[in-house]
């Protein structure tokens, strides 16, 4: 060190020892010189103290760090390691900054705060999840984390040692560390092995904890639980061992201390119907759980509680029946404690009441004798070698041998509990390494230490030794990995005092030496130990006590009393009480006492065991291991376990006895960092080299020493040692490692200390340059003002000279303007005179010579016009003649035309002629007649069983059948068809005539209606007056409805934040189904592994595909044309009333149409088999009955298409009748209206007219061509057998057009029966139009007078407005109306010709068939005749494939494509092609094909992204593709909201037979899981670049600071041999950024769905970085917070650059950049603190003032944030009402919305490459 650095000099900072406070702060006033006896020195309130120095009994204060490093996370980066300065860092961090964790070297120090903090939650393990140790906060989750990624790197089991007094929070830690393996360690199955290994806490607290005067739930037991986990580290089992349950507090319990929980929790839940055999009251009624005076605990509910310690018994496994058992036990111990033993006179014996109730209930709820208990509580069996005898016992004998067996039973219990703990938490799975937790006791020493104390204290001492040898041999390793020469360091070895304790005559030897002797006392015992160890060191005797001993313990001294060792070391229990326990009726409490060693037979080894029991023998070889041998052994077992771990250590610290929070006794903290070790890690430390920087960070933090030539040279460890060569003259207080430089205490310090006088002398400098240009700036300043003074004085003279002369020139410039302007204007006057003359004499000479001209044209005019006449009159004449012979000719060959046409139309010829071409015709429908039959037969066969079902049905339709047939014969259903017809019109008149009246009411309202309007509107005249005078007020108004405005915003927010947190819900549940779906894919493809079936199978009464791997319920395409019904009936009934049932009606509306469907399916079967029964019965008939077969084909055809068609055309009319008439109803105030809704009905009725009409002529040219082919096919079987005849007949031919004549009588017979039907119908129907149209009028009639009662109720200004607004209403209403209307007749327009189409289709396929049965040779040509008559059509934008072909189409579009293959061509090209398939299916009306398609290509691409489910690229580009068919099952839907966009073209395109609505709901479903997993894999990629690219790379060089560090930083869980993490730059992170977009624009995404992926990421990157920034200390400094604002605005401007800002992505980064702004913003006054407030929105309270507490100064010229300030803060924030979340959570995620976007692409143009070997599709 060099010559003129005194660490005593003036203003040095020290600390002193204190009384209070333990170590207090000081400065040297004055410089201290070796020699001086007396130091002076100034405390912190200004009083002066002169401090003795002596070089053996007073040495030299320590020596205080500097503020920059006050308050770090691990105290072995102090410069000076003391026991002060561990103690001052302590006391800031907990005090000041709230934090409760601080590592110590390799042990994490758990300051106990008090009080409920939120920082261990989900996210919290989260964001500790996967992170260096050194790299957060200190925190019990960051140990955790070690631990685990220790056992997965190093191959190597885990220790977490746990300890800490009573109080300190050592239950709360070891539950912390598991709950944190437990989230992240989740069993890989279904076992929820974690969550039983968390539910063994609540049941080993309310068992083993219980409240003492130092800690309300102190565990009263030592616990060690290994956490077993799997090769591939999940949780698979786990396992416990305790160590030394505290019994005696079962029947002793010190003031103002409890019992066992369990006692209390019982006793609180006894009035529950299960515990009511207990006979249990209130713990103040039992002795054992009143001895401490205080019941209750303050915030406790002891009902809850055990609840909770039921539930997890029931989760662990355990039995009801068992449970109950076990709180009989439990209740029988509080009845045992209640037993009173009365002392008999003569006092050496006792007795118990046989009346005694609480002896009753403790035997009856242990189900063993009373009679037997009662003896034996009384007396003991002394056995001798010759005999045995009963003997009595005093009344404090008999009481001790009650305590004892109550514990003993308390005992067995426990370890019955806990053994079948390890029984549920076991696993059958091998166990490849596992983690163990140690929840062990602290050092204890009270005013009164006894056996426990001692067996405790014993155990911290083999603890505290493994813990000296690991921290030592941790020491070693990393000097020898950094090469540095390795120095022996002395360190406390506690090895002699273990050795007292448990050697060979140690203290343990003597104790259970003394206990074997049958009357050995604590005196004795005593005596021996001061003869043996009266030489040891760690050994002393006191003054004043001879049944007392003290032992020098590494952390104190402690004085134990010998007063109940022997007692407590042998743990006596009487051998014949327990006999009679195991005697006990119940299974469970005859166990609890049955020795392990026992073989017990499996029925009847219950008696015998209890008889082997009497032998003497028995309790010898039972009660032969004492209890301190059993807890030597013990812990000698758990040493080996732990040696053989790697350990982690945490150390919890009690602040102050009182529980107060965050309250710190200096005095309480010392005690405890003494015995826990922590101050000898700190003494270890501080022996060698303590404070170690890497070369980078030591180059970075003190290049300001080093001069200009050595800072240019490339080798960074080369200028170091210069450095270091330079500055510190004495080399042993450094070293140079491989990667590291290691510095001795107080170096780092004085190095501090050189750059803090480099910082103060550039200050200076910089001051003295700023002062010097200030004055040279004001003196410049100065000298200007005195020249621009001169100027403008030198100015002013100037120009008053200057104006002067302007002056003078000016008046001789007015003088000769003044002249020039007088001689002008005469000139100007003569000229304009001449000028004049000249043009009106010129002027009449030229009129003159215009009259002249103008007589000569008139008189060619009217020359012109009488020649013309003339000439037109002689060409008129001429063509009369001509047209006139032109007539006569023409009519005279007419005539003749006339009479040839009349001779050749009387010819039969002719008709012959006409009937010449059906012939063939015939034939062929005569021949499909047969083959349908057929398939009627067929189809009857396969409806025989249905037909024995409905067969009531069908003698019902078969006797309306027969009636009808009756009526034809007799020919009166004509009349009464008549008379139907007579009575509709007579009704039809009435409804018209009532029409009338309604109308004539209706127009005389509707005059008053007017009248109303005009008054209305004087009033209207007369309100615009006063509309003036409320101008003024509606400006005053307008200022308040701001504030309106601004609340309506408010809830138009909540109700956004209620819809998105609606949406939220929906795709998290939608996120849990695809999670479940895949859950079930995993367990299906394990049980395909080990039983594979093939084929498929399909339930035939199911025709759905709930077994395909879609998981969605299969759409009917056959139903779907019925939910124009459906809406029909919802018209009917109201939207109101069906929404409230609507699945209900869709369900009953659905089973409906099957029944309907069934019948006529039904009726029709009848008719077919009644029709082929009269045919072969009619064979044998006579010529006769042809007729009537004729009659039967026309009925038939008849009903057949009335009945396909009647249903739809029916429905279309009412629906489009009663929307004109509604229409009418709602706008009768208008007869324009009403004149146009009579012209639409009277369209509408003869279209339906015309309709009818031709279906008539249709149905008779069907029966003429069926009775045709009849007669034809009988005159051919009469043609084969006699030939001869017909060739001899000589039959007139006029009897043949008779035949034909009565033919035709017959079918206009059946014409006008038709006619007459649907004339019936159609009344009718006109009749219900007319009643809804009345009842309609009626309605709007009262809704009318209700509108004009609430009128005229108002004033005058809401009249105004409300007739307004009623206006607009109707207007609006009017328009829709007329929408809705044009709509409809629109759509009817479309289903007509859709039929028409239809029926075109039919007749040329009937062609066609009749063509190729004719002959088979031609049949080749007909078909290529068809095949070119398609070729010829244009191309409709459909792909045709077979159905065998679709598992091909899949595998080329889904499974093997991949986005490259694609990317020349149009994106999304697999979706359009997908959607052209689906297409021609709809269009060939396949509801199967369609089905089959959706479904299958669902299926397929989950398969893919399930397989790629890592793949970016991969999901993006599906993600694309299967919104891209969503929009398209949208757009060509033909839904009118999503047609506006389109063209006529694509219009044309849409979907005709299907309605894909539910479809199209799956599909948003897929591309909502589809998202959510693009999201996934981005964020995987991104959050291991988020926090070393936003918070770690220096963006802007040589901005960050670089502090020193501790050992965490030094040497944690990094695997340095690997190169360390990963580092990312923000240009790397923007990169992917940018990749991610490119990839996304590329396939097509829509861009609102990429403006959403983007604001999910920027919200991860958000989360992360701000979650790490709240626990991270080492980057909250104001160059992090520059750095980070830096890295934020380069981040918004790529959003800027890809036009993504609009994306709402930028606001995502708001609470990070104010995070940001909050490190660089002044800290100090309340100004600063409101502004603050002001600035941090998107910050909650406890997220300021974490940052504000780890706000540390890189630089001595910067302050730290002082707790008033943050106070401050906290005050100005109460009305805040933010989350108690510290962090954000990184896996939300906004709801996802899909905008509609349709494609401007039409599908007749798109190309498909031949690359996708797409051969087998055909456009169509």
């Amino acid at each position: 060190m060099t010559s003129e650095y005194y660490p005593y000099s003036k203003y040095t900072r020290v600390w002193i020892p204190d009384a209070d406070d333990v170590w207090k702060a000081a400065e040297i006033v004055k410089d201290y010189k070796d020699g001086d006896p007396v130091l002076h020195l100034k405390l912190e309130d200004e009083t002066p103290l002169e401090y003795t120095v002596g070089p053996k009994s007073n040495p030299l204060p320590f020596l205080r760090n500097p503020d920059i490093l006050v308050g770090e996370n691990d105290l072995t980066a102090l410069s000076y390691l003391h026991e002060p300065a561990v103690l001052h860092n302590l006391r800031v961090r907990f005090i000041e900054s709230n934090h409760i964790y601080t590592y110590c070297g390799i042990v994490l120090v758990a300051i106990n705060p008090y009080q409920q903090l939120q920082i261990y939650g989900e996210e919290v393990i989260e964001a500790y999840s996967g992170q260096n140790m050194g790299d957060m906060d200190p925190h019990i989750f960051a140990v955790a984390e070690e631990a685990y990624k220790q056992m997965a790197r190093d191959e190597r089991n885990q220790s977490i040692i746990v300890s800490g007094e009573s109080g300190a929070g050592k239950t709360v830690s070891a539950k912390y560390a598991m709950r944190f393996f437990a989230t992240v360690g989740g069993s890989a199955n279904d076992a929820n092995v974690e969550e039983k290994v968390l539910a063994s806490s609540p049941i080993m607290e309310a068992i083993g904890n219980a409240k003492t005067t130092r800690n309300d739930n102190s565990s009263r037991f030592g616990k060690y639980i290994q956490i077993g986990f799997s090769r591939h580290y999940h949780i698979i089992g786990a396992n416990m061992r305790t160590y030394l349950l505290e019994k005696s507090r079962v029947v002793f319990q010190a003031e103002d201390e409890r019992n066992y929980h369990i006692f209390y929790q019982l006793c609180a839940s006894a009035s529950l119907p299960e515990f009511k055999d207990l006979s249990l009251t209130s713990a103040e009624d039992f002795t054992f759980t009143s001895l401490g005076e205080n019941i209750f605990i303050e915030g406790v509910n002891d009902a809850e509680d055990f609840k909770k310690t039921r539930e997890a018994f029931a989760l662990l496994g355990i039995k009801e029946s068992s449970q109950i058992s076990i709180f009989k036990v439990v209740a029988s111990i509080l009845h045992l404690g209640n037993v009173e033993i009365c002392s008999e006179r003569d006092g050496e014996s006792c007795r118990i009441s046989r009346d005694d109730l609480h002896l009753q209930h403790f035997c009856r709820l242990l189900g063993v004798e009373q009679k037997q208990m009662e003896h034996w509580l009384c007396h003991r069996k002394l056995a001798t070698s010759a005999e045995t005898y009963v003997k009595k016992m005093s009344s404090k004998q008999a009481t001790n041998a009650r305590n004892a067996l109550a514990k003993h039973i308390y005992a067995r219990m426990f370890d019955w509990i806990v053994e079948h703990i390890n029984m549920s938490l076991q696993t059958s799975s091998k166990q490849h390494s596992f983690i163990g937790v140690l929840d062990i006791y602290g050092f204890e020493t009270f005013e009164v230490n006894s056996f426990e104390q001692f067996c405790i204290n014993y155990a911290n001492e083999k603890l505290q030794q493994q813990f000296n040898s690991h921290v030592f041999k941790l020491e070693q390793e990393e000097y020898m990995k950094e090469q540095i020469p390795w120095t022996l360091i002395d360190f406390y070895d506690n090895q002699p005092c273990i050795d007292l304790i448990e050697a060979r005559l140690g203290i343990l030897d003597l104790l259970d030496e003394e206990c074997k002797v049958p009357k050995g006392t604590e005196q004795n015992w005593a005596q021996k130990l001061y003869k043996q160890h009266s030489s040891s060191a760690h050994f002393q005797k006191p003054r004043m006590s001879n049944i007392s001993f003290i032992i020098i313990h590494f952390a104190d001294k402690v004085e134990y009393q010998c007063e109940g060792f022997l007692e407590k070391n042998r743990d006596t229990v009487y051998e014949e009480q327990i006999n009679i326990l195991k005697a006990s009726q119940f299974q469970l409490v005859a166990d609890l006492f049955n020795e392990k060693d026992d073989v017990t037979p499996p029925k009847s080894s219950r008696v015998n065991v209890r008889a082997a029991k009497s032998v003497p023998k028995g309790p010898n070889r039972e009660h032969r291991k004492t209890v301190g041998h059993q807890f030597r052994s013990s812990l000698h077992l758990l040493m080996e376990t732990l040696n053989a771990t790697t350990p982690h250590y945490v150390r919890c610290i009690k602040p102050n006895d009182e529980k107060e929070a965050f309250l710190f006794d200096s005095r309480r903290a010392v005690q405890q960092l003494r015995a826990c070790g922590v101050l000898e890690t700190i003494r270890i430390s501080a022996a060698g080299y303590p404070s170690r920087w890497t070369y980078p960070d030591f180059f970075s933090r003190y290049r300001v020493l080093l001069k200009k030539s050595d800072m240019m040279s490339s080798d960074k460890k080369q200028v170091c040692r210069n450095l270091l060569e330079t500055l510190i003259k004495e080399p042993d207080m450094f070293q140079f490692g491989k990667t590291k430089i290691f510095f001795r205490a107080g170096q780092v310090a004085y190095l501090e200390k050189l750059r803090t006088d480099k910082f103060r002398a550039a200050c200076i400098k910089i001051q003295k340059t700023v002062r010097g240009w200030l004055q040279r700036v004001r003196y410049r300043k100065i000298r200007k003002s005195a020249i621009t003074l001169q100027r403008y004085g030198r100015g002013y003279l100037a120009r008053r000279y200057a104006e002067f002369l302007r002056l003078s020139r000016a008046a001789l410039i007015c003088q000769k303007q003044y002249r020039m302007v007088r001689d002008r204007r005469a000139f100007l006057r003569v000229r304009q005179a001449v000028v004049t003359i000249q043009a009106y004499s010129r002027g009449m000479y030229t009129r003159r010579i215009y009259k002249e001209f103008l007589l000569h044209h008139k008189a060619m005019i009217i020359q012109r016009s009488v020649r013309g006449w003339m000439a037109r009159k002689k060409f008129q004449r001429a063509r009369t003649a001509a047209v006139i012979i032109q007539c006569a000719f023409r009519r005279m060959r007419a005539k003749k035309q006339l009479k040839q046409l009349k001779i050749d139309a009387r010819s039969a010829q002719h008709l012959k002629n006409l009937n010449s071409g059906m012939e063939n015709k015939i034939v062929q429908l005569q021949r499909k007649m047969d083959d349908q039959s057929k398939g009627y037969r067929n189809q009857n066969e396969q409806l025989l069983h249905q037909n024995s079902s409905l067969g009531s049905e069908v003698n019902k339709l078969q006797k309306q059948l027969e009636l009808m047939k009756s009526q034809q014969v007799e020919g009166g259903q004509l009349l009464s068809l008549q008379e139907e017809l007579e009575r509709l019109r007579e009704e039809l008149k009435e409804a018209n005539a009532e029409r009338k009246r309604m109308e004539e009411e209706h127009g005389s309202e509707k005059l008053t209606l007017q009248q109303r309007v005009e008054e209305l509107e004087t009033e209207n005249s007369l309100l615009k007056s006063e509309k003036e005078e409320l101008n003024q007020r509606i400006l005053q108004s307008s200022q308040r409805s701001e504030v309106d405005g601004s609340s309506a915003s408010q809830r138009e927010a909540s109700l956004q934040t209620e819809l998105d947190a609606e949406r939220q819900r929906y795709q998290n549940l939608l996120k849990e189904f695809s999670r479940l779906e895949q859950r079930y894919d995993n367990l299906k493809e394990e049980v395909s592994l080990s039983k594979f079936q093939p084929g498929h199978r399909r339930d035939p009464s199911n025709q759905s595909s709930l077994e395909s791997d879609s998981n969605y319920p299969s759409i009917s395409t056959s139903e779907v044309g019925d939910t124009e019904d459906a809406i029909q009936l919802v018209e009917e009934i109201g939207v109101e009333n069906a929404a409230m049932d609507i699945s209900l009606f869709m369900k009953l509306q659905k089973r409906v149409r099957e029944l309907e469907t069934e019948r006529k399916r039904l009726q029709l079967s009848v008719d077919k088999m009644e029709e082929l029964n009269k045919r072969k019965s009619s064979e044998t008939r006579s010529p006769a009955s042809e007729q009537e077969k004729a009659d039967l084909a026309y009925n038939n055809l008849k009903r057949q298409e009335l009945e396909t068609e009647n249903k739809k055309l029916k429905n279309d009319m009412n629906a489009l009748s009663k929307a004109v008439a509604e229409r009418a109803s709602q706008n009768n105030s208008s007869n324009e209206l009403q004149d146009s809704y009579n012209l639409l009905l009277s369209q509408l009725k003869s279209a339906n007219e015309e309709l009818d009409a031709r279906k008539e002529e249709v149905l008779i040219l069907r029966t003429q061509i069926i009775s045709t082919a009849q007669l034809l096919e009988k005159n051919d079987l009469i043609d084969s057998n006699n030939v001869p005849e017909v060739n001899n007949s000589k039959e007139p031919v006029d009897k043949e057009e008779a035949v034909k004549a009565y033919h035709g009588l017959c079918e206009s017979k059946k014409l006008l029966e038709a006619q007459l039907q649907s004339q019936a119908r159609k009344h009718k129907d006109e009749l219900e139009a007319l009643h809804t149209q009345n009842e309609l009028l009626k309605d709007d009639i009262e809704k009318k007078q209700e509108i004009i009662n609430s009128y005229s109720s108002l004033s005058p200004e809401a009249q105004v407005e409300y007739s307004i607004q009623q206006e607009i209403t109707r207007l609006t209403n009017d328009n829709l109306d007329l929408k809705e209307l044009v709509e409809k007749l629109e759509k009817n327009e479309r289903k007509l010709k859709k039929q028409l189409r239809i029926y075109m289709k039919k007749v040329q396929e009937l062609e066609a068939a009749q063509a190729a049965a004719q002959s088979s040779r031609s049949r080749p040509e007909l078909s290529r005749q068809v095949t070119v008559q398609r070729k010829e059509k244009d191309f409709e934008g459909m792909l045709e494939y077979y159905k065998e072909d679709e598992a091909l189409l899949l595998k080329t579009l889904i499974s093997d494509i991949r986005p490259n293959t694609v990317s020349a061509t149009v994106p999304c090209l697999p979706a359009y092609i997908l959607f052209m398939c689906i297409r021609h299916a709809d269009y060939i009306n396949d509801d199967q094909k369609v089905e089959s398609l959706l479904t299958s290509t669902i299926n397929a691409i989950k398969k893919v992204l399930k397989k790629n489910n890592n793949d970016f690229e991969m999901t993006s580009f599906w993600l694309a593709n299967t919104s891209r068919l969503l929009h398209c099952l949208k757009q060509y839907s033909g839904d009118e909201a999503f047609m506006t966009q389109n063209t006529g073209k694509q219009n044309e395109h849409c979907l005709k037979n299907f309605d894909l609505a539910e479809y199209r709901q799956v599909l948003s479903d897929l591309s909502i899981q589809i998202y959510q997993q693009l999201i996934k894999v981005a964020e995987g990629i991104i959050q291991p670049m988020t926090v070393s690219a936003m918070l770690e790379s220096e963006s802007i060089p040589s901005l960050a600071g670089v502090k020193t560090m501790g050992y965490r930083n030094r040497s944690s869980s990094m695997d340095m041999d690997a190169g360390g993490p990963t580092s990312y730059t923000l240009e790397a992170l923007i990169r992917q950024m940018g990749q991610f977009h490119s990839i996304m624009r590329d396939h097509g995404l829509d861009p609102e769905i990429v403006g959403q992926v983007v604001r999910q990421l920027f919200h991860c990157i958000n989360a992360v970085t701000l979650n790490n920034l709240l626990l991270r200390k080492d980057v909250c400094s104001w160059s992090s917070g520059m750095q980070l604002r830096y890295n934020t605005s380069q981040m918004e401007e790529w959003l800027r650059a890809n036009n993504l800002y609009q994306s709402k992505a930028a606001a995502t980064l708001e609470p990070v950049i104010q995070a940001a702004q909050l490190l660089q913003v002044k800290k100090k006054t309340t100004q600063d603190a409101e502004a603050i407030c002001s600035l941090c929105t998107s910050l909650t309270t406890q997220q300021i003032v974490k940052i504000l507490n780890l706000y540390t100064p890189l630089n001595e010229f910067e302050e730290r944030v002082t707790v008033s300030f943050i106070r401050n803060i906290q005050n100005n924030l109460q009305e805040r009402n933010d989350p108690p979340q510290l962090l954000l959570d990184t896996k939300q995620q906004f709801p996802v919305l899909f905008p509609y976007t349709p494609s401007a692409l039409s599908l007749e143009t798109l190309h498909i490459p031949a690359t996708l070997g797409l051969d087998f599709l055909t456009r169509v």
